[in-house]
């Protein structure tokens, strides 16, 4: 059976422009590379022929798995994130106990999960550990690296 993808708006619909790029405009770019290839000749031996066929292939399982994606979203509203503990969709500002400098990460779903935006997955090690604190806990996650300390300041949506 198959979960539901729960989503930030702004996560919905960066999946919905990609998809709707895929779809749009990548699959006919692709589309004329084959008829270009196509246009060679004998295809048994056609490398270029080839790979547009296959680039084609992977397009429409990236399609596929969007789509599917898509179509089990559940988007998180502003208004359902809890700010008395850390949850999905929380905006959490933590005070790093070891290095002695605040930091801030949003805790998003595998898909939307981007370091450099600062959203990481609640499925990942630091998601993991901050999930269900609560404002002034102290909390020491393990990663890789180490172990992790740091004091939730504030959770905001």
């Amino acid at each position: 059976m198959l979960r539901n993808t729960y989503l930030t708006r702004e996560g919905y619909e960066s999946l919905r422009k990609e998809l709707e790029y895929l779809k749009n405009i990548r699959r006919r770019e692709i589309s004329q590379q084959i008829a270009e290839a196509r246009a060679h000749g004998d295809l048994s031996e056609n490398a270029e022929y080839d790979a547009a066929k296959e680039a084609m292939a992977l397009l429409q399982t990236k399609v596929n798995q969007l789509e599917s994606k898509l179509s089990r979203a559940r988007i998180l509203e502003k208004e359902e994130i809890a700010t008395d503990k850390v949850s999905l969709g929380s905006t959490v500002h933590l005070r790093d106990l070891s290095r002695n400098r605040e930091l801030q990460y949003m805790l998003v779903s595998e898909e939307e999960a981007d370091f450099a935006q600062r959203k990481i997955s609640v499925s990942a090690p630091v998601g993991q550990g901050l999930l269900g604190c609560k404002p002034g806990e102290v909390v020491d996650i393990k990663v890789p690296a180490g172990i992790l300390k740091y004091q939730i300041v504030k959770i905001s949506r």
